[in-house]
Protein backbone atom coordinates (compact mmCIF):
# COMPACT_ATOMS: atom_id res chain seq x y z
CA UNK A 1 0.00 0.00 0.00
CA UNK A 2 1.21 3.46 -0.82
CA UNK A 3 2.19 5.75 2.04
CA UNK A 4 1.12 9.14 2.35
CA UNK A 5 3.66 11.31 0.38
CA UNK A 6 3.85 9.16 -2.60
CA UNK A 7 -0.14 9.37 -2.42
CA UNK A 8 0.16 13.12 -2.55
CA UNK A 9 2.65 12.78 -5.39
CA UNK A 10 0.31 10.59 -7.03
CA UNK A 11 -2.60 13.45 -6.61
CA UNK A 12 -0.37 16.03 -7.56
CA UNK A 13 0.66 14.32 -10.72
CA UNK A 14 -3.09 13.40 -11.46
CA UNK A 15 -3.85 17.47 -11.23
CA UNK A 16 -1.04 18.59 -13.44
CA UNK A 17 -2.34 15.87 -16.21
CA UNK A 18 -5.42 17.04 -15.61
CA UNK A 19 -4.79 20.73 -16.08
CA UNK A 20 -2.10 19.78 -18.67
CA UNK A 21 -5.58 18.60 -20.82
CA UNK A 22 -6.22 22.15 -21.34
CA UNK A 23 -3.23 22.82 -23.76
CA UNK A 24 -4.45 20.10 -25.87
CA UNK A 25 -4.72 22.00 -29.23
CA UNK A 26 -7.42 20.05 -31.29
CA UNK A 27 -10.32 21.02 -29.76
CA UNK A 28 -12.28 17.41 -30.43
CA UNK A 29 -8.85 15.62 -28.82
CA UNK A 30 -9.37 17.76 -25.73
CA UNK A 31 -13.24 17.49 -25.35
CA UNK A 32 -12.58 13.61 -25.80
CA UNK A 33 -10.16 13.28 -23.13
CA UNK A 34 -11.81 14.95 -20.32
CA UNK A 35 -14.99 13.32 -21.27
CA UNK A 36 -13.00 10.26 -20.39
CA UNK A 37 -11.62 11.59 -17.10
CA UNK A 38 -15.06 12.68 -16.43
CA UNK A 39 -16.49 9.03 -17.04
CA UNK A 40 -14.09 7.79 -15.16
CA UNK A 41 -14.29 9.84 -12.32
CA UNK A 42 -18.51 9.41 -12.26
CA UNK A 43 -17.47 5.46 -12.89
CA UNK A 44 -15.00 5.13 -9.76
CA UNK A 45 -17.44 7.41 -7.39
CA UNK A 46 -20.33 5.14 -8.32
CA UNK A 47 -18.77 2.10 -7.48
CA UNK A 48 -17.45 3.77 -4.41
CA UNK A 49 -20.86 5.17 -3.07
CA UNK A 50 -22.14 1.52 -3.65
CA UNK A 51 -18.89 -0.43 -1.46
CA UNK A 52 -20.24 1.71 1.23
CA UNK A 53 -23.90 0.98 1.13
CA UNK A 54 -23.30 -2.63 1.05
CA UNK A 55 -20.91 -2.13 4.51
CA UNK A 56 -23.19 0.39 6.29
CA UNK A 57 -26.23 -2.32 5.60
CA UNK A 58 -23.64 -5.09 5.91
CA UNK A 59 -24.41 -5.50 10.38
CA UNK A 60 -24.46 -3.18 12.89
CA UNK A 61 -20.68 -2.24 12.63
CA UNK A 62 -21.32 -1.14 9.25
CA UNK A 63 -21.50 2.73 9.95
CA UNK A 64 -18.32 2.37 12.52
CA UNK A 65 -16.88 1.26 9.68
CA UNK A 66 -17.37 3.85 7.30
CA UNK A 67 -16.44 6.46 9.70
CA UNK A 68 -13.30 4.38 10.56
CA UNK A 69 -12.83 4.19 7.10
CA UNK A 70 -13.32 8.30 6.90
CA UNK A 71 -10.38 8.88 9.39
CA UNK A 72 -8.05 6.51 7.34
CA UNK A 73 -5.92 9.70 5.56
CA UNK A 74 -5.62 7.83 2.26
CA UNK A 75 -9.18 6.67 2.12
CA UNK A 76 -10.66 10.00 3.66
CA UNK A 77 -8.92 11.77 0.65
CA UNK A 78 -10.56 9.26 -1.89
CA UNK A 79 -14.15 10.12 -0.26
CA UNK A 80 -13.40 13.47 -0.38
CA UNK A 81 -12.77 13.57 -3.71
CA UNK A 82 -15.63 11.79 -4.86
CA UNK A 83 -18.03 13.34 -2.24
CA UNK A 84 -18.67 10.44 -0.20
CA UNK A 85 -17.01 11.44 3.60
CA UNK A 86 -19.45 10.62 6.15
CA UNK A 87 -18.31 13.63 7.93
CA UNK A 88 -18.59 17.31 6.79
CA UNK A 89 -16.82 20.03 6.80
CA UNK A 90 -17.06 21.54 9.84
CA UNK A 91 -17.15 18.25 11.80
CA UNK A 92 -13.14 17.51 10.22
CA UNK A 93 -12.26 21.06 10.72
CA UNK A 94 -13.38 20.09 14.39
CA UNK A 95 -11.67 16.80 14.79
CA UNK A 96 -8.24 18.23 12.97
CA UNK A 97 -8.18 21.19 15.66
CA UNK A 98 -8.37 18.60 18.59
CA UNK A 99 -5.92 16.73 17.34
CA UNK A 100 -3.44 19.59 17.04
CA UNK A 101 -4.02 20.79 20.46
CA UNK A 102 -0.75 19.41 21.75
CA UNK A 103 1.42 20.51 18.95
CA UNK A 104 0.16 23.81 18.73
CA UNK A 105 0.92 24.09 22.82
CA UNK A 106 4.49 23.20 22.21
CA UNK A 107 4.81 26.08 20.00
CA UNK A 108 3.05 27.98 22.65
CA UNK A 109 -0.13 28.79 20.40
CA UNK A 110 -3.87 27.54 20.65
CA UNK A 111 -6.61 27.91 17.53
CA UNK A 112 -10.43 27.88 17.77
CA UNK A 113 -13.09 27.49 14.99
CA UNK A 114 -14.71 30.59 14.63
CA UNK A 115 -17.60 29.33 11.88
CA UNK A 116 -17.54 27.35 9.00
CA UNK A 117 -19.96 28.38 5.63
CA UNK A 118 -20.96 27.02 2.57
CA UNK A 119 -17.16 25.63 3.30
CA UNK A 120 -15.47 28.44 3.80
CA UNK A 121 -13.16 28.18 7.15
CA UNK A 122 -12.47 30.49 10.30
CA UNK A 123 -10.21 30.34 12.52
CA UNK A 124 -8.75 32.30 15.51
CA UNK A 125 -5.22 31.16 16.31
CA UNK A 126 -2.99 32.94 18.93
CA UNK A 127 0.88 32.78 20.07
CA UNK A 128 1.92 33.69 23.88
CA UNK A 129 3.26 37.09 24.12
CA UNK A 130 6.83 35.70 24.27
CA UNK A 131 6.96 34.26 20.66
CA UNK A 132 8.40 35.94 17.71
CA UNK A 133 7.38 36.77 14.01
CA UNK A 134 8.86 33.58 12.88
CA UNK A 135 6.25 30.89 15.51
CA UNK A 136 3.37 32.89 14.15
CA UNK A 137 4.31 32.09 10.20
CA UNK A 138 5.34 28.79 11.95
CA UNK A 139 1.94 28.26 13.18
CA UNK A 140 -0.30 29.37 10.32
CA UNK A 141 1.52 27.08 8.31
CA UNK A 142 1.37 24.30 10.75
CA UNK A 143 -2.38 25.24 10.81
CA UNK A 144 -2.73 25.45 7.21
CA UNK A 145 -1.27 22.47 6.20
CA UNK A 146 -3.36 20.64 9.01
CA UNK A 147 -6.69 21.84 7.63
CA UNK A 148 -6.30 21.43 4.20
CA UNK A 149 -4.90 17.97 4.59
CA UNK A 150 -8.61 17.24 6.92
CA UNK A 151 -10.50 19.31 5.13
CA UNK A 152 -9.35 19.57 0.86
CA UNK A 153 -12.77 20.29 -0.35
CA UNK A 154 -13.30 23.76 1.60
CA UNK A 155 -13.44 27.05 -0.39
CA UNK A 156 -11.49 28.95 1.63
CA UNK A 157 -9.36 29.32 4.82
CA UNK A 158 -9.21 32.50 6.90
CA UNK A 159 -6.89 32.42 10.09
CA UNK A 160 -7.01 35.21 11.95
CA UNK A 161 -4.87 36.70 15.10
CA UNK A 162 -1.50 36.14 13.98
CA UNK A 163 -0.86 39.27 12.25
CA UNK A 164 2.53 40.20 12.64
CA UNK A 165 2.87 42.61 16.15
CA UNK A 166 3.94 46.01 15.94
CA UNK A 167 7.43 46.69 16.52
CA UNK A 168 8.17 46.29 20.64
CA UNK A 169 9.04 50.03 21.62
CA UNK A 170 11.16 50.86 18.69
CA UNK A 171 11.00 54.61 17.75
CA UNK A 172 12.42 55.82 14.56
CA UNK A 173 14.82 58.86 15.08
CA UNK A 174 12.90 60.42 12.23
CA UNK A 175 10.00 60.50 13.52
CA UNK A 176 11.14 61.82 16.93
CA UNK A 177 12.65 64.47 15.07
CA UNK A 178 10.17 65.36 13.33
CA UNK A 179 7.50 66.16 16.72
CA UNK A 180 8.94 68.74 19.43
CA UNK A 181 8.68 67.33 22.98
CA UNK A 182 7.53 70.22 24.73
CA UNK A 183 10.69 70.23 27.19
CA UNK A 184 14.48 68.57 26.78
CA UNK A 185 12.93 66.17 29.64
CA UNK A 186 10.40 64.56 27.43
CA UNK A 187 12.82 63.68 24.87
CA UNK A 188 15.03 62.38 26.97
CA UNK A 189 12.23 60.17 28.16
CA UNK A 190 10.73 59.38 24.81
CA UNK A 191 14.67 58.36 23.04
CA UNK A 192 15.21 56.18 26.79
CA UNK A 193 12.45 54.46 26.67
CA UNK A 194 13.79 52.78 23.28
CA UNK A 195 15.88 50.45 25.51
CA UNK A 196 13.29 49.27 28.25
CA UNK A 197 11.42 46.54 26.30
Amino acid sequence: MADDKDFQKRVQKIGQLVHDLETIADPASRAAAKELVQLLMDLHGAGLEQILDIVYHSEDSGARVIDELGQDALVSSLLVLYNLHPDDVQTRVERKLKQMVSKLHKLGAEAALISVSDGNVRIHAGVNGHACGSTSRTVQSTIEEAIYDAAPDLRSLVIEGLEEPAASGFVAVESLLGSSPSSPHQQSVALGSEGMD
